[in-house]
């Protein structure tokens, strides 16, 4: 038996894990990419802390896992990254961006394998034991498409704007940039239409059938 309490707990978890690895995932891209200012930052740490955002991480998940939305969402505090510092800012602005959704793919994808071995009885556990460990991969899996879809969505400030930013003319570009001072409001408005989570569980489902996931 279940208990939907340690289940709740469990998709909040996944949830800051998720959200912590992407912006992680951000500031060593750009450490790559010649910017040290995550690091120095102290912001390239697996320590929870160092990223909660109080609304975004903590308050935001609690209130969706409480009216048991389907959609759960949220943020870490960005990872602060300085342009100026890269190598290369044009092919920074693009990596540094993709590397946050990329991060919640490889993350659904190690979701997936731990899956498919806690279903297989491999794992050398109880029943119940793999019974939860296959609820938690479920819900990182779950957790990460989400994120990923969400955030490349093409609205500034998401992951997704600044990609499209690379491809536009510059003509074009930065009057779309300059949609970010209201980027934030969109997003909300997006969060409460019903075709936005319909769409992002479409994604979801989508890729649970490819990985053969019930």
């Amino acid at each position: 038996m279940i208990d939907e309490n340690i289940v709740s707990l469990i998709r909040i978890i996944a949830l800051i894990l998720a959200v912590m690895i992407h912006e992680i995932s951000h500031g060593f891209v750009a450490l790559l990419c010649g910017d040290s200012t995550a690091r120095d930052a102290g912001r390239l740490s697996l320590n929870p802390i160092r990223h909660i955002d109080p609304v975004g991480t903590v308050i935001l998940p609690i209130i969706l896992t409480v009216f048991r939305s389907p959609v759960l969402f949220g943020w870490a505090k960005p990872v602060p990254i300085n342009l100026g510092r890269t190598r290369n800012p044009r092919q920074a602005f693009w990596l540094t961006a993709i590397a946050g959704p990329a991060s919640n793919l490889i993350q659904a994808l190690i979701g997936v394998a731990l899956y498919h071995l806690s279903v297989s009885e491999i794992m050398p556990f109880s029943p119940t034991v793999n019974l939860y460990i296959a609820v938690a991969a479920f819900s990182y899996i779950a957790v990460n498409i989400m994120l990923m879809t969400f955030n490349m969505i093409p609205i500034p400030p998401l992951d997704g704007s600044r990609v499209v930013m690379v491809l536009l003319p510059e003509k074009l570009a930065i009057p779309y940039m300059r949609l970010e001072w209201v980027g934030f409001l969109l997003v909300f408005v997006l969060l409460n239409f019903e075709f936005t989570g319909k769409f992002i569980r479409a994604v979801v489902v989508g890729f649970f059938k490819i990985f053969n996931i019930t």
